[in-house]
């Protein structure tokens, strides 16, 4: 009897320690993550593109409210806020930056060479000095463009080809950010290059936009939505304008052409976002580094026609589309 109980006490034990090992095991898996958001402003493409991103982590074994907490800050478009949001995470300690814009991204980097950085949403990393090269970023920053090496071009030609009468486009943006200035710059090559020709109007804050655009009326034969914080951010008020005079947008991002813009070659932002997330994965799994994982280009592109934008900026919709585009109601 006593050779039965030892025998059972000592199998206790057994399982005993082997259940302290699967606890311990546990909860080392079981780490608490910490990720700073930091955003220049609220609109829907930024939005969809922090959803994906977040479902990207979710996927991968990254629960909000279980192993992850994300500390979201916003920077209401102002460039102060913006570092100081930078500054704020740093001082926090997060564990990685999800950085959704450009001026996002710099004012993160500004405020840290060490913590990892993963942005998305930026239109030009090499001209915002985010990375060192495309391929190789070399720092603690990496992360997926929204500029599409075709966008610009099949948009523009979409233009030129299909819509003969227009000569003259019209641009509001914000001069003060880097990417709309990077974005002015390869649309206004690529017009020339067909014959058309850009007039731009520049503002500092959402609430110029509607006026800026109203600037434009008389002067142009149609308007070109590029991916301006600023200007999405306020993007109903110039469309109102449009839809008053039957002036056709077109967008470079999809996002904007639901919306209400007529047209656009795009991509949509939850899939960058998406894209962005498996970065931060490998980072935070410490698989590699941020200096280790390529700046990604947004994988798929389509041209996208707003059917009730059209009726209300006056445009007649071709057969000839049918084949070419997506439609939406």
């Amino acid at each position: 009897m006593k050779k039965l109980v030892m025998k059972a006490i000592v199998l206790l034990c057994i399982i005993g320690l082997i259940s302290a090992c699967g606890t311990q095991s546990s909860s080392t898996s079981e780490k608490q993550y910490t990720i700073g958001v930091t955003q220049i402003v609220e609109h829907p493409s930024l939005d969809k593109a922090f959803e994906g991103f977040k479902a990207a982590l979710k996927d991968n074994g990254f629960v909000e409210g279980e192993n992850v907490k994300y500390d979201v800050q916003i920077a209401q478009g102002d460039m102060s806020n913006n570092q100081t949001i930078g500054t704020n995470l740093v001082s926090k300690k997060v564990d990685l930056i999800f950085a959704n814009s450009t001026p996002s991204a710099q004012g993160a980097l500004n405020a840290t060479e060490e913590i990892p950085i993963i942005f998305t949403s930026v239109t030009d990393p090499l001209g915002a000095e985010l990375v060192k090269a495309m391929e190789s970023p070399g720092g603690n920053v990496t992360g997926t463009t929204d500029t599409h090496p075709e966008a610009i071009p099949s948009m523009v030609d979409f233009i030129a080809t299909q819509f003969p009468d227009v000569k003259k486009i019209g641009f509001v943006y914000n001069s003060g950010e880097q990417n709309s200035v990077s974005q002015i710059e390869m649309v206004e090559n690529v017009l020339k290059e067909k014959g058309l020709e850009a007039v731009k109007v520049s503002v500092s804050t959402s609430a110029e936009v509607k006026q800026a655009a109203e600037s434009l009326i008389g002067r142009v034969d149609a308007f070109y939505m590029i991916g301006d914080n600023t200007v999405a951010s306020a993007l109903e008020s110039v469309l109102k304008v449009l839809y008053d005079k039957d002036i056709p947008m077109f967008a470079g991002e999809l996002d904007s052409v639901g919306r209400g813009c007529f047209a656009g070659y795009g991509f949509d932002y939850y899939d960058i976002g998406y894209e962005a997330g498996e970065m931060a994965v490998q980072v935070l799994k410490g698989e590699k580094s941020p200096a280790e994982l390529p700046v990604q280009y947004p994988q798929k592109l389509k041209l996208v026609i707003n059917k009730k934008a059209a009726e209300e900026m006056g445009v007649e919709l071709k057969s000839a589309w049918d084949d070419m585009a997506e439609y939406i109601n």
